[in-house]
């Protein structure tokens, strides 16, 4: 076959090749136009204690797709017909009861309702007052003054840990007081006391985070807390059914302290360490972020038992221990080996003893653009020759 003949019959498939392409492409197009979800979300204000001839607001500004040119269509009383139009409206009730509200969206193709429960009280009727209490101790795990609050404070103090156990793994049981909540009037009670302990997560899929009951009761005992910052909440809810939320924060401090230990001599070159993990959170998200992470460190400056022979030089027996801390994937975040023998008087320190401390802060070291949270470790290391005697190791987590 010619070549000019082949060029004929090349180009009518070619053509029919492009316009198949074109239609493929205009039929993918249209199915993804097509498939965009329509879904009706609405909430309304006040959503809680509602009353008789009280006005809520409702508001559909959420509902699916977002920007798209939707009908709004509400149905108020449950009876099948639609009492008003629009993204927005407002509605009130005369009368006292259990009322279904439904609202209907369409893209003029597709269309999709939600039903959601409202309860309306009489228009009499007097909201509780929570009140989730707060628990303060007098001092601190080593004597030191508490700032004042209005929160729940606890210290978690392990003041003669042995080196037997060098993580920290304690928790402590925290005591929940809602019995200062009011009824709402003299005439009523609270027939129910619900505390939320995770304000991020909604267990119970209603809507709302702040409101799922993980402990009931007006006063509850939350078991195996661990060194960390809670944002919390209690509802309560009286007699007549109307309800208040009142949220505070729970914070657990931790010290622990190992006290006279040994740590061996440097004889093979390379350095000897001691290892202390513990857990640090910081979560911007969920507001459990803690301040700051210390390690103290105290030591002899010269050992009872220390020889020179090795060295044949008395300066050999000056002791020298160092802080390092690490973070959960073993990057050094700081170090105190470059404080001289004679600048080492952290903290309160005598005659005999040197003192060197390593603290981290919240905000840089735990930060997620840093070092980040996790399990990190405090390391006591000795580079010198001479097993040394070590007078306490203290780690403060402090959340608040």
């Amino acid at each position: 076959m010619g070549q000019g003949v082949l060029a004929v019959v090349m180009k009518p498939i070619l053509m029919a090749l492009v316009f198949i392409s074109a239609s493929l492409v205009g039929c993918i197009s249209s199915e993804s136009t097509s498939s965009s979800q329509v879904e009706a979300i609405f909430e309304f204000d006040p959503d809680k204690n509602i009353r008789t001839d009280m006005e809520i607001e409702f508001d559909a500004s959420a509902s699916l797709p977002p920007g798209a040119s939707l009908t709004y269509k509400w149905d108020f009383d449950n009876d099948g017909s639609y009492d008003s139009t629009g993204r927005e409206t407002t509605w009130s009730y005369s009368e006292v009861g259990d009322y279904e509200v439904t609202l209907t969206v369409s893209d003029g193709t597709k269309s999709n309702s939600q039903t959601r429960s409202l309860e309306v009280f009489n228009a009499s009727a007097v909201e509780p007052d929570a009140n989730a209490g707060t628990d303060l101790p007098t001092s601190d795990c080593e004597g030191g003054e508490i700032p004042s609050g209005a929160e729940y404070l606890y210290y978690i103090c392990e003041m003669d840990k042995s080196t037997s156990s060098k993580n920290i793994l304690a928790t402590t049981t925290v005591t929940l007081d809602g019995s200062s909540s009011e009824p709402g009037s003299s005439d009523e009670y609270i027939s129910e006391w619900e505390w939320d302990l995770d304000l991020l997560r909604d267990e119970d899929g209603d809507g709302d985070p702040k409101n799922d009951a993980d402990l009931t009761g007006e006063s509850v005992e939350w078991k195996e807390v661990s060194p960390g910052e809670y944002k919390i909440a209690l509802t309560v809810t009286n007699g007549a059914g109307l309800t208040s939320i009142d949220e505070t924060v729970v914070y657990v401090n931790y010290v622990g302290k190992w006290n006279d230990f040994a740590i061996g001599g440097n004889t093979s070159n390379s350095p000897v360490d001691i290892e202390f993990s513990f857990q640090v959170v910081q979560d911007s998200d969920s507001g459990n972020t803690i301040r700051w992470a210390e390690s103290e460190l105290v030591y002899l400056k010269e050992d009872a038992d220390c020889t020179d022979v090795v060295l044949g030089d008395e300066s050999n027996c000056r002791a020298k221990i160092d802080l390092y801390g690490f973070n959960s994937t073993d990057e050094e975040a700081g170090n105190t080996s470059a404080i001289g023998k004679d600048q080492r008087s952290y903290g309160d320190c005598d005659s005999d003893t040197d003192c060197v401390g390593l603290k981290f802060s919240g905000s840089y070291q735990f930060a997620e653009s840093n070092w980040k949270d996790g399990e990190w470790t405090f390391t006591v290391r000795n580079n010198m020759v001479n097993d040394l005697e070590i007078e306490s190791l203290t780690i403060r987590l402090s959340y608040k």
